[in-house]
């Protein structure tokens, strides 16, 4: 009987020609998501922040780069950038802010125990998890500071949960975190390796991946440009505020005593740790470092006994020194410019159309300290202030921290029963529509409908040669 080798060989290549020709490019493996905002939620360790603050290293601790915090002890990291693949659950996200701890004061001035932490990264891939962070740390004992960039500090323990599939918000919750041996020797000792830490939570926004764009025709012509009106140089185009307040001032606000919120109106922007006051109009003088400004917004704070508002935000800045003034409404009467802080501003001169200080220390006034009900005496430090002024139309007013959107609360890996199989739902994404309507599961059904056909097609033949021998 001849060989039915060449009819075989012709079937595949049929079948291999037709799913080619059906599947689309990148099917087999869906496109890199973009990770833009979102914020992390992690204590650490909370028995070291009592450490540190309690009577034995009677210490502190600090936030920076936009850092807050949330909950009883919590620090929020803020404004994530990474990348999601949905098809194999890769995930990467990189976090703004930090905390620098002290303690133990010297005689001879400094602390035996400094410790800061930062920009914390948290990966995943094939069903493993870390978190990496910059370390810089002064070891026990012999003081010797060493600084690290992206140490795996901690390991991530991601019992039942599927990261595949994932739609925007991502969201993690309370998901157990042990130090890893690189952790513990860059936690300057205070602890060993395998040490369990602080749970984290994190909510990020993924964004889909860019379409290529349509080719679009260009016009022939031009439409004519507007004249553009003469700006004087070095003229203030636009300005913007951050001030937080007062940390502990926010805890009591939403704490159980005030029980309370704040609500921002008029434009005022919430960065986690600070309200923004945008849309600053006025003069500046960019040889004599100069301001005076007014900023759109307010914030009102409410809670037991609190109904505190803080409008009509301005600035001013003469001779290195900067005022922080606002309209203060408290028990229905109004205080007109009232200064509340005062604050460094050095080096107030433009850079590439930006002129801006960076968490310039601030101190509070008299008059902030009646604002404020006598809560705090005056010559309290209050929480740093960041002010901006572009002169350029060019130039930008730095980023605000960005929080993203929060995700649904969702069940963590410790949550589920010893009896119970690990859930590919358990603290996972939520499966994305658009995948699940993805055309991939027509091609394949297509596909197979075309392997039917040629297997029929090679019974065929079969039956035809073995009539004809």
């Amino acid at each position: 009987m001849p060989s039915c080798r060449p009819v075989r060989a012709f079937a595949v290549a049929l079948l291999a020609a037709l799913l080619g020709a059906l599947l689309p490019a990148g099917t087999a493996h869906a496109a890199d998501r973009t990770v833009q905002g979102g914020r992390l939620d992690w204590g650490i360790k909370s028995s070291f922040q009592s450490y540190v603050t309690g009577p034995i290293a009677n210490g502190s601790w600090r936030l920076t780069s936009g850092a807050a915090t949330v909950g009883g002890s919590n620090f929020r990291f803020h404004s994530a950038k990474g990348t999601y693949d949905p098809a194999t659950g890769s995930f990467e996200a990189r976090f703004t802010g930090g905390v620098h701890f002290t303690g133990h004061r010297k005689p001879t001035g400094g602390n035996e125990l400094d410790l800061a932490i930062s920009r914390p990264t948290v990966k995943i891939s094939g069903g493993r998890g870390t978190l990496y962070a910059d370390m810089t740390s002064k070891a026990r004992g012999s003081g010797k500071v060493t600084s690290a960039s992206q140490v795996p500090f901690a390991s991530l323990s991601l019992g039942g949960i599927n990261m595949k599939g994932g739609s925007s918000p991502i969201g993690l919750n309370n998901i157990p975190a042990t130090l890893t041996t690189q952790g513990a020797s860059a936690f300057a000792g205070y602890y060993t390796a395998g040490t369990p830490l602080d749970p984290i939570s994190l909510s990020v926004d993924v964004l889909a991946a860019p379409t290529a764009p349509k080719k679009t025709t260009k016009p022939s012509t031009k439409p004519a440009a507007k004249p553009k009106a003469p700006q004087q140089a070095g003229a203030l185009q636009d300005a913007a505020v951050d001030w937080g307040v007062r940390r502990t001032f926010r805890e009591y606000v939403t704490g159980d005593i005030a029980q309370g919120k704040w609500t921002l109106s008029g434009g005022a922007q919430d960065g986690g740790a600070l309200f923004r006051f945008p849309q600053g109009k006025g003069t500046f003088d960019a040889k004599a470092q100069t301001l005076n400004a007014t900023f759109a917004g307010a914030v009102r704070f409410t809670g037991e006994h609190l109904d505190l508002t803080l409008t009509q935000v301005k600035a001013t800045v003469q001779s290195g020194r900067g005022t922080l003034i606002a309209d203060v409404v408290s028990a229905g009467k109004t205080q007109k410019a009232v200064p509340l802080i005062t604050f460094t501003a050095k080096d107030f001169a433009p850079k590439s159309g930006l002129a801006a200080l960076t968490e310039a220390p601030a101190t509070l006034t008299a008059g902030g300290a009646k604002a404020f009900g006598g809560m705090y005496q005056a010559g309290t430090d209050m929480d740093p202030i960041s002010l901006a002024v572009t002169v350029d139309k060019k130039a930008q007013l730095p980023a605000l921290p960005d929080l993203g959107t929060a995700a649904e609360p969702t069940p963590t890996p410790t949550e589920q029963k010893d009896d119970a199989k690990p859930s590919s739902a358990a603290a996972a994404p939520a499966a994305s529509s658009t995948d699940s309507s993805s055309p991939t599961g027509v091609y394949v059904a297509v596909g197979a409908g075309v392997l039917l056909l040629v297997a029929i097609a090679l019974i065929a033949v079969r039956r035809r040669r073995t009539t004809q021998n």
